[in-house]
């Protein structure tokens, strides 16, 4: 069996369910319990420097 064999093997296998647990991951992390804060700290950052009304 070739290395391209092989590695394609893995790519298709392995490689795809791993792929997929980092994407879930990554898309469930800011909704996990203790990123409220966070999450909003980084929705409101753009208007820090803003002064109220001008």
């Amino acid at each position: 069996m070739s290395t391209y064999d092989t590695l394609r093997h893995f790519a298709d296998g392995i490689g795809l369910v791993v792929m997929l647990g980092i994407f879930v991951t990554l898309c469930l992390w800011p909704f996990r319990p203790g990123a409220k804060q966070q999450n909003n700290a980084a929705a409101t950052m753009i208007f820090e420097d803003e002064a109220d009304g001008q």
